[in-house]
Order: C-alpha cells, then sequence, then structure tokens
C-alpha cells in the first residue's frame, strides 16, 4: 500500500547481517519451539487484528507475541534485529503484506514454513481507490452525488498496497471472518494434534463475525445520510459493506493538513449530504478533524480502524470496539 507516511526500518548492514545470523541459530523445529513456550504452539502476530484472531482460534494452545505494541501505529513500525531474529523462531507467522514495509521485509528474511498472509484469504477489492470530482457548487454536487454508487471513496488518493488495493479488511467482518478461517486451518497445520480445537474455536468466532454483521447491517439500514467524514481513509471495506460513502479529510496521512480546497470540497459535501460528524482516531492527532468541524460547525467523535488497542480504546478487544463503532455510525448518520 502506499504508506501513510515515510517509514523509517531501521536495518543498518550490520544490523540485517546479525537479523539473519539469528535466524540460522534459531531455526528451531516446531516442536522444539513449542518446548520452549510450555508446549503452546509459538505464534507471531504483525499487529492486533492478527493477534486477535490468533488467541481467539488459538486458545490455551497457543502463545501469541505481536510485533506491534499497543499504541505504535503500524504502519510505523521499525523493527529491531532482535525482532528479525524472533521471527525466525516462530512456529505460525500472521500478517497482511502490503500494509507494514518493515514486516515484509523481515518476513522475507525469515523462512517460516507456516507463514500466513491475511491479504491471500481474501479479497482486498474495494473503492477507496477510486477518484470522484464533486462540484464546488453545492446543487451541482448533489445532482452528481446522487449518481455515484454508494460506498464509493471521494478522497482521490490511492490508500492500499502498491496495486491500489486497501489492506483495511478486517473493518469487514464477513471479509475479517474469511480470513478467520484461513488462520484456523493453518494453526491445524502446524498443530494436527489439536486441530479439531482450532476449528471448534474458529466456528465460533465466524458466528460472532455474522452477528456482527447482522448488527451492521440492521442498525445501519435507515439512516438520514449515508456520509461519513473521516481523517483516516481506513474505512472502504466497511463503507462497501453497508452501502456508505466515506470521505477522506486528507486521504492516507491522517496527520497531514488538508488543501483549501480539500476543506471547500468537504463543506459542500457535509452541506449537500447533512453530514453532522467529522471522525477521527485514537492512534492519531485529532488536530485536523476538530479544526474542519469548527469551520463547518460539525461535530468530533471517534471512529476506531482497530489498529491497536490501547486505554483510549473504546473497549478491550475487537467486537466491543466494532460496537462502538456501531454505535458511533448510527448517531452520526441519523440511524433510525
Amino acid at each position: 500500500m502506499n504508506a501513510r507516511r515515510p517509514i523509517a526500518v531501521t536495518l543498518t548492514a550490520g544490523a540485517v547481517s546479525l537479523g539473519l545470523l539469528t535466524l540460522s541459530a534459531c531455526g528451531t523445529s516446531p516442536s522444539d519451539a513449542a518446548e520452549g513456550k510450555g508446549g503452546r504452539l509459538d505464534v507471531v502476530a504483525s499487529f492486533y487484528p492478527m493477534q486477535y484472531l490468533a488467541e481467539e482460534i488459538g486458545g490455551g494452545h497457543v502463545a501469541v507475541r505481536t510485533l506491534t505494541a499497543p499504541g505504535v501505529e503500524p504502519h510505523d513500525l521499525e523493527l529491531k534485529p532482535r525482532q528479525i531474529g524472533e521471527l525466525g523462531e516462530a512456529d505460525v507467522l500472521l500478517y497482511l503484506k502490503g500494509l507494514q514495509p518493515a514486516v515484509d521485509d523481515a518476513v522475507a528474511q525469515a523462512g517460516v514454513r507456516h507463514t500466513v498472509d491475511a491479504a491471500t484469504l481474501t479479497s482486498l477489492d474495494s473503492p477507496a481507490a477510486e477518484e470522484h470530482d464533486h462540484a464546488a457548487e453545492g446543487g451541482e454536487h448533489a445532482d452528481e452525488h446522487a449518481e455515484e454508487p454508494a460506498g464509493d471513496s471521494h478522497d482521490g488518493h490511492d490508500h492500499g498496497t502498491s496495486e491500489g488495493l486497501d489492506p483495511h479488511v478486517w473493518l469487514d467482518p464477513v471479509k475479517y471472518a474469511e480470513i478467520a478461517r484461513g488462520v484456523g486451518a493453518a494453526l491445524g497445520k502446524a498443530d494436527p494434534a489439536h486441530a479439531a480445537d482450532y476449528d471448534k474455536n474458529t466456528a465460533a468466532l465466524v458466528k460472532k463475525l455474522g452477528d456482527l454483521d447482522t448488527a451492521f447491517a440492521t442498525g445501519l439500514k435507515n439512516t438520514a445520510t449515508r456520509t461519513f467524514i473521516t481523517t483516516h481513509s481506513a474505512f472502504g471495506h466497511l463503507a462497501q459493506r453497508y452501502h456508505l460513502e466515506q470521505e477522506g479529510i486528507t486521504g492516507v496521512d491522517p496527520e497531514s493538513e488538508p488543501s483549501p480546497a480539500r476543506v471547500k470540497q468537504l463543506q459542500d459535501i457535509a452541506k449537500a449530504d447533512k453530514v453532522t460528524t467529522v471522525f477521527f482516531e485514537t492512534l492519531a492527532s485529532d488536530k485536523t478533524a476538530k479544526t474542519l468541524a469548527r469551520d463547518t460547525g460539525l461535530k468530533t467523535d471517534v471512529l476506531d480502524p482497530l489498529e491497536g488497542i490501547t486505554d483510549q480504546s473504546k473497549g478491550s478487544d475487537y467486537l466491543a470496539v466494532m460496537r462502538a463503532n456501531l454505535a458511533a455510525l448510527q448517531k452520526a448518520l441519523g440511524a433510525k
């Protein structure tokens, strides 16, 4: 994907060499690694959405480590040689290619047998990268806007992988369930002795995600507006699934300043589409959202892209935060 801001990967030539030496020295078999984790499968997850799947599906049979600490913006992750070495020790490695370039490079070096790329388990296609030209005049905008398919993004940015795809698939419960099934199958292959338990846990999680999908579909079926404005254009898949329209303030970088032309465009969109709220996220500054809200007379609220759980998150896990997101959208969109 296009990085939301320059991503510094602090790997000097010496650090890379150290990482590779560590990988060679620590190329343990799954059984050896499991013994070091109290008999549990050693799973390394690249960031929270992968960690959540591993913990929910693996249960007591897995020991899960995450490369992205709580409060760290996943796109900005830097890896140390020690972390590269730890990748090579894993029984199972879960990541989403294209989201974290530092992780992509390290995964290519690690050579873990059971490596799962979530991007291969579902479709990353979404309207997030499409560009739409709104007229400056509100009335003309309203006419054009009515002809556009629900779910399209108007930020005019390529927010996704290098192929222009949107990696934020975990924000669509249906796509996330598809990934969950793939993760469950991978854990079963890595640890056949507990495959039945992984299958059972996968089925339970998929049902929870199905219930979440139903809650979103029902809760957002009838609303006063279908448009929401957010600093980070991470919600293309969610918007497409529930026939909403995402408007990103600055596209890929929520901390950059929108151009005067973009501010004017958003003012026109807000007026034409009866937008009430500008959303910001927990892991990025709310300055841009609050400035736009003040200039346009709109409210602000949190819409969490769930890239990590912190003390500021509106819930302790994926399901809780997603339901908080649903409540925020219902309020902002005027759900009936």
